[in-house]
C-alpha cells in the first residue's frame, strides 16, 4: 500500500484560498511547467503545486524507491498535512495524472476530484511492446538520449522550440534512479494501470469526478465508458502536444475552472 512507505521530503508552493488544487508533474519535469496555470487557479482556488520525489527541488531517494505507489505515498502524506480533515482537487499531467488516480482509487476520502491532462492512463495495448522497449533502453543506454528521442513524437507542429529546448536540457540535472526507474512501472508489470485493461480496470473502480484531457479520439472513445460519475468526462485536444496545459494555457485553464465550477 502507498501509505504505508517512506517518504520524501518534497518541495512545494501554496499560494491562494479556497478549494485545495495539488498540481503533480509529470517525469523528468517538475512543477515549473504549471507555471501557465498557477497564476489563474490561484485567484479561484488554494494551489499546491509539488516537486515529485527525485525531480525539482525535492528529495532524491535511493534506487528502488520510484515506483508509483512510492510518488503516491508522498501525496498521500502532504494531503493529511497540509489538509487535514480535508480533500483536495489532484491535477496530474503525464505521470502525475497516473498517481493522481491511483491515489482517488486508494484513498477516495482524500480525493474530491481529479484532472488528468494527457495523464499516463487509457493507452491501448497495442503499445505496451513499445513501453517495454522503452523501460529496457532507459536501463542499459543514456536515458537522456532516450528520452530525448522519445518525446520527439510527443510534440505538434503548435509547440514553440523553446518549450523543446526547456524540456531537452532539464533531463541533464535529473538524477539517475528517478530517471531510469520511474517510467517502466507506469506500464509495465502486474501491477501497471498505464495501458489496457489495468488502466481500464482501476478507472471503472473510481466513483469520484474525473477529468481526462487527451490527444487522440480513439483513446478518448474507448475511455468514456470507463467513468460512472455523471460528472467525468473525456475530452480531445487538437493543435497540442503532450504538454496540452502549455500549448494552450488559456483554454486549458477555462477549461479546469468551468469543469470544477459545475462539480
Amino acid at each position: 500500500m502507498a501509505q504505508d512507505m517512506q517518504t520524501a521530503r518534497l518541495f512545494s508552493t501554496d499560494s491562494g484560498n479556497g478549494r485545495a488544487l495539488i498540481l503533480l508533474h509529470g517525469w523528468v519535469a517538475d512543477s515549473h511547467d504549471w507555471s501557465w496555470q498557477i497564476p489563474e487557479l490561484e485567484q479561484h482556488y488554494r494551489v499546491i503545486a509539488v516537486d515529485l520525489r527525485g525531480h525539482g527541488r525535492s528529495e532524491v531517494m535511493p534506487s528502488g524507491a520510484y515506483t508509483p505507489d512510492h510518488y503516491a505515498a508522498d501525496i498521500i502524506s502532504l494531503i493529511q498535512k497540509a489538509l487535514p480533515g480535508q480533500k483536495a482537487v489532484l491535477i496530474g499531467h503525464s505521470m502525475g495524472g497516473q498517481i493522481a488516480a491511483r491515489i482517488a482509487s486508494e484513498r477516495p476520502d482524500l480525493v474530491d476530484a481529479v484532472i488528468s491532462v494527457d495523464g499516463s492512463l487509457g493507452f491501448d495495448q497495442s503499445f505496451a511492446p513499445l513501453f517495454q522497449q522503452t523501460a529496457e533502453r532507459l536501463q542499459r543506454e543514456d536515458p537522456a538520449s532516450v528520452t530525448s528521442e522519445m518525446i520527439q513524437n510527443f510534440y505538434d507542429a503548435a509547440t514553440p522550440a523553446a518549450f523543446k529546448t526547456w524540456h531537452s536540457r532539464r533531463m541533464f540535472g535529473m538524477p539517475e534512479a528517478p530517471f531510469r526507474e520511474s517510467f517502466g512501472p507506469l506500464f509495465v508489470g502486474p501491477e501497471q494501470v498505464g495501458v489496457g485493461q489495468g488502466s481500464e480496470a482501476l478507472l471503472r473502480s473510481l466513483n469520484i469526478p474525473f477529468y481526462h484531457m487527451c490527444r487522440y479520439v480513439e483513446q478518448a472513445i474507448a475511455m468514456r465508458p470507463w467513468f460512472s460519475h455523471p460528472k467525468s468526462k473525456v475530452d480531445v485536444w487538437e493543435h497540442a502536444s503532450h504538454w496540452i496545459m502549455k500549448d494552450r494555457p488559456d483554454d486549458v485553464n477555462a477549461a479546469i475552472i468551468d469543469w470544477l465550477n459545475k462539480l
